[in-house]
C-alpha cells in the first residue's frame, strides 16, 4: 500500500479537537463491519449500494479493513435521480468503483490517519488525506466521527460521497433540473418498453431529450451536449422504435452517472 508519513504527525495528532472519536474497548465488537453499519440506522443507502454491488460478503471477510461511510445524508447530497441509476444492475460496474474507493485493504484508526497524506482504496486509487483547523478531510469530504470498531475493522464517517478522480474528471456536472428529468423520463419510458411499446418508450425519451436540448447554453457540460446531439442524429437516421429507445437511455445512463 502507497502510503507516504508525514514528518509532523505528533504535532497534528496532539492538535485535534474537532475530530470526534468513539470510545475505545479491549475487547473486539462481535459485529463485523457491515452488520454494525446497517445497525447504526444511518447508513441504508450505504447498505443498498453494498447489496447492489455484490460486497456484502468482502466487507463480511477476514479483513482488516477501514470503513469511509457516507451516512445516508451524504448520499442525498448527490443530484436527484443519481442513486436509483447507480443501483441499477447495468451500473454496477461503476458503482463497485466508488464504494470500493470507500475501503482501504488496512485497519487505519484517527491517529494514524492523521500521519498520513495519502491512501490508497481498495480499488487502486489514491484517496487525498488533509487536516484542515483541526478536521480531517477526505479528499473534499469531512471526517465527522471516527473509530467505529468492528470485528473486521473500523469505521470513519463521513459526511460526502468520494468520487475517484478519474471517473469525476470523465464526467462533467450535471444540472439537477436535467438529471431529474432524465430520471423522469426513464421512469415513465422503461414500463412502456417492458411491455412490449417500444415506440412509445421512444417518443417519451425524445420529447426529454428534446427539452434538454433547448435549455439555456451552459446547462449541460460541453461532452454531455456533444454525447446528447449525437444521440439525437443516430434516433432520427433510424426507423426502428427499440433502437432509438435504447440509443437515448443509453445516453440518459451515462448524463446520470456524470450527475456524481
Amino acid at each position: 500500500m502507497k502510503i507516504r508519513i508525514l514528518f509532523t504527525a505528533a504535532l497534528l495528532i496532539g492538535s485535534l479537537p474537532a475530530v470526534a472519536s468513539a470510545e475505545h474497548h479491549d475487547a473486539r465488537p462481535i459485529q463485523d463491519i457491515v452488520d454494525t453499519a446497517v445497525a447504526a440506522g444511518s447508513f441504508n443507502t450505504l447498505a443498498a449500494a453494498l447489496n447492489a454491488a455484490d460486497l456484502v460478503g468482502v466487507l463480511r471477510g477476514e479483513g482488516p479493513f477501514t470503513v469511509f461511510a457516507p451516512t445516508d445524508e451524504a448520499f442525498a447530497k448527490l443530484p436527484a435521480g443519481t442513486i436509483d441509476t447507480l443501483l441499477k444492475p447495468e451500473n454496477k460496474a461503476q458503482l463497485t468503483e466508488i464504494l470500493t474507493y470507500h475501503v482501504v485493504g488496512a485497519e487505519v484508526p484517527a491517529v494514524a490517519a492523521l500521519t498520513l497524506d495519502e491512501a490508497e482504496a481498495l480499488n487502486g486509487v489514491t484517496i487525498a488525506l488533509t487536516r484542515r483547523d483541526g478536521r480531517l478531510f477526505l479528499n473534499e469530504s469531512e471526517v465527522i466521527k471516527t473509530d467505529i470498531k468492528t470485528s473486521n475493522g473500523i469505521i470513519h464517517v463521513i459526511d460526502a460521497v468520494l468520487i475517484p478522480p478519474a471517473l469525476a474528471a470523465s464526467r462533467g456536472p450535471v444540472d439537477p433540473v436535467v438529471a431529474q428529468l432524465a430520471s423522469k423520463a426513464i421512469e415513465m419510458g422503461a414500463p412502456l418498453f417492458n411491455q412490449g411499446n417500444h415506440a412509445a418508450c421512444a417518443a417519451v425519451y425524445e420529447m426529454a431529450a428534446e427539452a434538454m436540448m433547448l435549455m439555456p447554453g451552459g446547462t449541460m457540460t460541453a461532452g454531455n451536449e456533444k454525447m446528447l446531439q449525437a444521440a439525437m442524429q443516430q434516433v432520427r437516421r433510424s426507423h426502428s422504435p427499440t433502437e432509438n429507445a435504447w440509443t437515448l437511455r443509453r445516453a440518459f445512463d451515462t448524463m446520470m452517472g456524470s450527475a456524481m
